[in-house]
């Protein structure tokens, strides 16, 4: 797994690249949360993800629990058909928005 943040303004830009699993959750938790906790606005591309483990979908869960605590915002982007029916079993859809891809997603913060 890959991980690449840099930000745009007030947003956090996350790009992650791989699985999300059991394996690679811890290492990408400590990696971005630092980061979600200096900002109100996430936005977390998953367009190269390619799995989600239950692992995976509570690291998305901090995610979303230390930005809402603040009355941000969290986007993703490019999640796959197989992730979206994974998250929509779960109600972890509910939590986030969802864009297509990153342009779209600048413009909704």
């Amino acid at each position: 797994m890959n991980v690449n943040i840099k930000t745009d303004g007030n947003i956090v830009i996350i790009s992650i690249e791989g699985s999300i699993d059991s394996k690679t959750a811890g290492d990408l938790q400590s990696q971005i949360m630092e980061k979600v906790s200096e900002t109100n606005n996430v936005l977390l591309d998953l367009t190269k993800v390619d799995y989600v483990s239950s692992a995976g979908l509570r690291v998305l869960l901090m995610i979303y629990r230390q930005i809402k605590s603040k009355n941000g915002k969290v986007i993703l982007v490019g999640v796959s058909e197989e992730i979206r029916d994974v998250m929509s079993m779960t109600g972890f859809i509910n939590f986030f928005e969802i864009s297509d891809n990153i342009d779209n997603a600048l413009k909704i913060f």
